[in-house]
């Protein structure tokens, strides 16, 4: 719950946020709008949350932006992105849309508390973070990836393409959140003090597989909509498939999948079930 000090978190929250993003945008990490974005979701996630909240945003944002400038480099992962409906520099879109709905959960906790937010929010979390790391990493696999529906060799970037190597890379970002929100779930007083659950370590455990378990299988789940519900087009000049709308200067023709349902859109359902299958297996052992 919110605590009389709440003034003095949003100041922190505020600087600490600003100074974060301000590095990132000089980096070509963030656009602007994603930039902004990014300041007042740190500054709401200190003010209503704290350390384990906040905690696991940190985590989500620096591990992924450290495999997004260092995969930049390699000629595989930039073919892989000409296909993508945005580049490397993350906009206002896709840091709502990874990010958005732990803000709301965590608010959720503020205002009723329970463990069970907790749960949600790192399997929300671990979703994301998940899917990142196996868009980043997977592009390097030296193995064609096969789309989940029909395993059918793909071609690098194909929305829907899986990988062993991603896969692997998956199962790995989605236990560095759930690791992060055990440990910082436990630090008892400075988790009380901002009203975040204080966990013992048996809890933490279970909270670290449970976010873990949850967040790969919403990296699945985020392939299955990519493959099945994401709207891909087909660029007419060259022929290449795509998420955006318009490549080689002329406008692209619609192949498949639903027009609302892009990217931002598919990673905010994916984080939303992966949420929903962490609360649900919660709700089973607490």
């Amino acid at each position: 719950m919110l605590t009389d000090d709440w003034p003095v978190r949003l100041a922190l929250g505020g600087l600490g946020s600003l100074c974060i993003v301000w590095a990132a945008y000089r980096r070509r990490s963030l656009s602007g709008s994603g930039a902004w974005s990014a300041a007042v979701m740190g500054t709401a996630y200190v003010t209503l949350g704290g350390p384990v909240w906040f905690g696991c945003l940190i985590a989500f944002f620096v591990t992924s932006t450290f495999w997004s400038s260092w995969k930049r480099r390699h000629r595989a992962k930039r073919q892989a992105e000409t296909r993508y409906a945005k580049g490397g520099r993350r906009d206002a879109g896709q840091v709502w849309a990874n990010g958005g709905l732990g803000l709301a959960l965590c608010l959720g906790h503020a205002l009723w508390p329970d463990p069970l937010w907790l749960f949600a929010f790192a399997g929300t979390m671990a979703a994301a973070n998940a899917d990142t790391w196996a868009t980043e990493v997977g592009a390097l696999s030296r193995s064609a990836p096969r789309a989940l529906i029909g395993w059918r060799p793909v071609t690098p970037g194909t929305s829907g393409g899986v990988t062993a190597l991603g896969s692997f890379a998956a199962l790995s970002g989605a236990a560095v959140i759930g690791a992060t929100a055990a440990v910082l779930a436990v630090l008892g007083p400075l988790a009380q003090s901002v009203g975040a659950p204080a966990l013992d370590w048996t809890t933490a455990a279970l909270l670290f597989a449970i976010a873990t378990a949850a967040g790969f299988i919403g990296s699945f789940a985020d392939s299955w909509l990519g493959a099945v519900c994401q709207a891909m087009y087909r660029c007419p000049s060259c022929g290449m498939e795509i998420e955006r709308q318009t490549h080689c200067d002329v406008p692209a023709e619609r192949v498949r999948g639903w027009r609302w349902m892009t990217n931002d859109a598919v990673n905010l359902l994916a984080t939303a079930f992966a949420g929903g299958v962490a609360a649900g297996i919660a709700l089973l052992w607490l």
